[in-house]
């Protein structure tokens, strides 16, 4: 892999996690520790990153948890439009996972009148949202924190999933690609992804469009577990073709 694609790559786990060990990030690009040390350097020239003793986190790492906020922001509007659509597939007293995220956390503010809903999720604040509904029942995963999207990850978290099963459940991605499937920037959510899917009849991809064809470093595929794909207006409608030929609905918002 190239320097700056590396480079690249590195900014993107680091926006998702919000810290990395330099071991890790070695073995993960299969380069040596002194190479990501030197990266690590590079990046912190550009003020989005701090080097600490053995690894880096994301600049303002801590005002995430302190503040209740996330760090993916763009396209507000359009993953607006997309939590609300995805909300409409909910009704009182349903079994659904919401995963974690911003479009996610979109869904979850248009869900506060539903009532006795069973809800398993990676997010903290979703929980803390929705929590607010004495008839709700959560189940919130434990597992690594990441403070970027509130919510957790890792062996633990996916553990939660084991001998679950329910009706819908609401997925997040990093990327989506007709060839690569579900995408992430590395590959410590690939198995939390896959025991989410696994213990799900119906499963809802939430994607704004900018998120179509982005292939990061971690594959999961699955494409054939999704039944429907939510996203904006701005798709190309030959490119909904596609997607509709893999056996996927699509709604557009």
């Amino acid at each position: 892999m190239f320097q700056e694609l590396r480079r690249e790559k590195i900014l993107e786990l680091l926006r998702e996690n919000g810290s990395s060990r330099v071991q890790d990030l070695s073995k993960l690009f299969n380069v040596t520790e002194p190479t990501i040390r030197q990266d690590l350097e590079a990046l912190e020239k550009t003020g989005a990153v701090t080097r600490q003793h053995g690894g880096a986190f994301i600049n303002n790492y801590s005002s995430f948890a302190a503040q209740m906020s996330l760090e993916h922001r763009e396209h507000s509007p359009e993953k607006k439009r997309i939590g609300q659509k995805a909300a409409e597939f909910v009704k009182s007293g349903d079994s659904i996972i919401l995963d974690s995220g911003s479009t996610l956390t979109e869904m979850s503010r248009n869900l506060l009148d539903r009532k006795n809903l069973n809800i398993v999720t990676t997010a903290l604040n979703i929980t803390l949202l929705l929590g607010e509904e004495p008839s709700n029942h959560i189940i919130l995963a434990g597992g690594e924190f990441k403070a970027p999207t509130l919510s957790v990850t890792g062996d633990r978290a996916a553990m939660t999933f084991e001998n679950l099963y329910v009706e819908k459940l609401f997925l997040a991605t990093g990327g989506f690609s007709l060839q690569a499937g579900l995408t992430y920037p590395g590959f410590s959510d690939l198995q939390l992804k896959r025991a989410m899917i696994k213990c799900a009849k119906t499963i809802y991809l939430l994607a704004d469009s900018s998120k179509l064809e982005k292939v990061l470093f971690a594959s999961l595929g699955c494409q054939d577990r999704i039944k429907y794909l939510i996203t904006d207006n701005n798709v190309d409608p030959a490119y909904i073709e596609q997607v509709e030929h893999l056996g996927i609905s699509v709604i557009v918002c």
